[in-house]
């Protein structure tokens, strides 16, 4: 199996057909929600679990959702040149681990990152290859209702949450797709329909099947993998 290829300074490219995916979203408006379903849909799919020094939510399992970490911790691993990406959000910061992406690319898994727009631009740089994803509410008011009804912040958070939400959806026209969360099963659909879109492009079907390219004589030129 070919390993995946990497700058010095973290992934330019993939050579064994695994895919990157990116999602991001303003806080309510369902990316959650629809990842966890799309990752119950699609085994062959894996999540990325970041880092993060915000405290645990009700139900939430360390090493499941996130590693929950100190300050401290995560910025001793963040000067230690071991996250992909990382930034402050809401408060809090996130990291993605650089060593546990190269190790699920290098099998040829496909990768999820659920982040946010500026963790997007620092794997993008990176990774051009990586799919971005950016799911959008169909209104501001459903998204602070949806906001309320999870009734896991108090209002001062609530309020920060939409400030920053209009900040956040300006970037939605740095990713390729973008979905409106309007309709559950229709959202899911189409964030399944880009997985399925994107293992078939050229290559990743080239890196998957080179032994049937090469019977074929399909030439792949070095840089379309």
């Amino acid at each position: 199996m070919k390993r995946a290829t990497y700058a010095k300074d973290g992934m330019d490219s993939l050579e064994n057909g695994g895919n990157l995916f990116i999602v991001a979203a303003p806080s309510g408006a369902g990316k959650s929600t629809l990842v966890n379903a799309l990752l119950k849909n699609e085994p062959n799919l894996c999540l990325s679990i970041s880092y993060t020094t915000r405290p645990p939510r009700a139900g939430e399992k360390n090493g499941r959702e996130y590693h929950f970490v100190s300050s401290k911790e995560f910025k001793l691993r963040r000067d230690r040149g071991e996250f992909l990406e990382s930034a402050e959000v809401h408060g809090n910061l996130y990291g993605t681990s650089r060593l546990k992406i190269a190790e699920q690319v290098a099998q040829g898994s496909d990768v999820l990152l659920e982040i946010d727009w500026q963790g997007a631009q620092q794997v993008r740089a990176q990774f051009a290859a990586a799919v971005g994803v950016f799911i959008l509410p169909p209104s501001i008011e459903a998204l602070e209702a949806r906001l309320r009804l999870r009734g896991q912040d108090t209002q001062a958070v609530i309020t920060r949450r939409l400030l920053a939400a209009g900040s956040e959806m300006s970037h939605a026209c740095e990713f390729e797709y973008v979905i409106i969360n309007q309709d559950f099963p229709v959202a899911l659909e189409h964030l399944t329909q880009i997985v399925h879109a994107t293992r078939l492009r050229f290559r990743s079907q080239a890196a998957r099947y080179a032994q049937l390219f090469d019977q074929l004589g399909i030439a792949v030129r070095r840089d379309s993998v």
